[in-house]
């Protein structure tokens, strides 16, 4: 049955390179002109511990910068940081946050709600509970903790669809993606939140989050890729971002998703009746392909993608590789930059920015194979165009018994400058 799926599939799967350029900003060139020279520095935002992970960021309305992140890799008591000077640096964090930010047994993601009566933004924080098969169990569903004063105050956490509950779900990356919807052509108070059931087979669900009398609302969570249960499993789907066309502001959604088996490039998927179906999946091209995308639009209409690097070209594998016979092996963090009508045609974009190097334990200097252990970020862009995309990884600082420090690290571009690199 596999042999037939990985069949019918396998046209673009794998194993191909990417043909358009590589800017990397890991290696500075000499002579670089002054004004570039930010395009190489990157800036610290914690590395209070030995291992921290996968941050989620937000830009509040007074310009400020949230970060928040697990403290280990992908669970642990929620940490945050916040700049006051677009990422140069992170100074501060969230005063008095909530108590029960300390149980997340999840990566926290973060987004920005805006409604359409005059209700003043709410910032939303998610922290799934995933059961991680270390003996704890779980209580299952996912957690929520509201802000509607631009990250002064939050709520704690509310839990909703527990084993406690009529409904119970066991959601991993609880919220992957959280897509506001249309109802005739006009954006309404709802939103799409995508999450996935690891070890239920790696299902994708969505739900549908409204409010009442200020109240959060949230619809029973259901499969919405079963017309496709067949790839979805085998290619072992999940962690998707959902685009919305026409610079965030069009009636067609396109959804990219992560093939956690590696056998498979990333996944993409259209819809154009706001997430009720998705076309048949086809495979991204090899310069899009990776983990954990994240999409943001910028000024001038182009996509700024981030996503943890995985190279499948058996050409490049002879070379570049971090174990040796594996089919796969990954330049770590990594900048895609092209347009929502090359994802729409499947072409392979502008070029792809390395953002920095992710150390193995081998290494001592920056190369072309990086830490895979990396790629899941928070991207926020300025009024200027700057983005600042932030991600963890192994930078180059050493916890004492010489191993490679893992913390979160932010960084500032301009598609200005990188333009001119090309």
């Amino acid at each position: 049955m596999f042999k037939k799926i990985f069949e019918k599939f396998s046209f673009g799967n794998g194993a191909g390179d990417y043909t358009i350029p590589l800017i990397r900003l890991d290696v500075m060139p000499e002579n670089t002109p002054d004004e570039m020279k930010y395009l190489y520095d990157f800036s610290v935002v914690d590395n209070g511990l030995d291992y921290i992970g996968h941050p989620d960021a937000i830009l509040f309305k007074d310009g400020r910068i949230l970060q928040v992140y697990p403290s280990g890799h992908g669970k642990g008591a929620v940490r945050s940081r916040i700049s006051t000077d677009g990422g140069l640096t992170y100074t501060s964090e969230i005063e008095n946050q909530p108590k029960s930010w300390e149980t997340s047994r999840e990566t926290p993601t973060v987004y920005r709600l805006e409604f359409s009566d005059g209700t003043p933004d709410k910032i939303i924080l998610f922290s799934g509970n995933p059961d991680w098969r270390d003996g704890k169990g779980t209580v299952g569903g996912f957690n929520y903790s509201l802000s509607d004063d631009e990250g002064k105050t939050w709520t704690e956490f509310e839990l909703v669809f527990s084993k406690k509950d009529d409904v119970t779900v066991i959601p991993t990356v609880a919220m992957a993606s959280l897509t506001r919807l249309k109802e005739n052509g006009r954006f309404v108070d709802k939103w799409m939140a995508f999450f996935h059931d690891h070890w239920g087979g790696f299902i994708n669900y969505k739900t549908i989050l409204s409010f009442e009398n200020g109240k959060a609302v949230w619809s029973k969570p259901e499969p919405y890729f079963s017309q496709h249960r067949k790839i979805e499993k085998n290619a072992k789907m999940c962690e998707v971002e959902v685009i919305r066309s026409d610079f965030g502001k069009g009636d067609e959604l396109c959804l990219i998703a992560r093939s956690n088996n590696k056998r498979y490039n990333s996944l993409i998927s259209f819809s154009n009746d706001e997430g009720k179906t998705w076309s048949a999946p086809k495979f991204v091209p090899s310069a899009l392909n990776g983990e954990r995308h994240k999409a943001d639009y910028l000024p001038d209409g182009r996509l700024f993608i981030t996503f943890r690097s995985i190279e499948r070209s058996k050409k490049r594998i002879k070379t570049n590789y971090e174990v040796k016979g594996r089919n796969w092996y990954s330049e770590g963090w990594i900048a895609w930059v092209g347009t929502y009508d090359d994802l729409k045609n499947g072409r392979e974009g502008q070029y792809r920015i390395k953002l920095a190097h992710t150390y193995l334990s081998n290494q001592t200097e920056p190369c072309i194979t990086a830490n895979g252990d990396t790629g899941y970020c928070g991207n926020v862009v300025l009024d200027d165009g700057t983005v600042v995309t932030s991600t963890y990884g192994c930078f180059g600082e050493k916890n004492s018994d010489g191993s490679y420090k893992t913390y979160v690290v932010s960084k500032r571009i301009n598609l200005s400058d990188t333009d001119k690199l090309i």
